[in-house]
């Protein structure tokens, strides 16, 4: 490959192949560089470090989610169908990566352990689309104003539903009743946001 050709994003998706084939403890800047038929220099070009190539590929990773959640947040209809969707879009996503690639799943559980600023950005990302939608469901009369804030309310949505997003309980959700548990826990948000 030509280092002219070279691009971020190439860098970051070969890097996510490396990571796939060694996991994080074995992968290297090196096996990226190889990967892509250039020099390792190449690749520090875009990303100075290790360390920023991995919180790179980490936060291309979550912005994924974010992206694919945004219709939900900034869409038209009713905000408790939005709200709805939006979380079963993202327990959906959540699960489809744990379940449909493993062991990048697994990859990644132990890259957002070292990218702790990437995750957390990420999820002030994903609160401000919660908050979005709480606050059409104000302006629409469907949701009651909390008194608190549109944003701290939406974090204790997010917090509510962490069984259903976070990676720590990956080995709950292919449970037999865990679309049940999904559905009480929404329906009972739902309630406590209403008029």
């Amino acid at each position: 490959m030509s280092t002219d050709a070279l691009t971020p994003d190439r860098i970051l998706e070969a890097t996510e192949e490396v990571l796939r084939r060694y996991g994080p403890g074995k992968a290297t800047v090196v096996d990226v560089a190889r990967a892509l038929g250039v020099s390792h220099g190449s690749v520090y070009r875009h990303f100075r470090t290790k360390a920023a190539l991995r919180e790179a590929v980490t936060e291309r990773w979550l912005e994924r989610t974010v992206t694919e959640l945004a219709p939900f947040a900034e869409g038209p209809g009713p905000a408790a169908g939005r709200l709805t969707d939006w979380l079963s879009a993202l327990f959906a996503a959540k699960r489809r990566k744990a379940g449909g690639d493993p062991e990048l799943f697994a990859t990644y559980e132990v890259l957002i352990g070292e990218a702790s600023d990437v995750v957390a950005r990420h999820v002030e990302h994903l609160v401000g689309q919660i908050a979005r939608i709480l606050e059409d469901g104000h302006a629409q009369g469907e949701f009651a104003d909390p008194g608190t804030g549109w944003t701290t309310t939406a974090r204790a949505v997010f917090d509510a539903t962490d069984r259903f997003h976070d990676p720590v309980h990956a080995a709950d959700w292919s449970d037999p009743g865990i679309d049940e548990a999904f559905e009480a826990v929404v329906a009972l948000l739902l309630r406590g946001l209403r008029r």
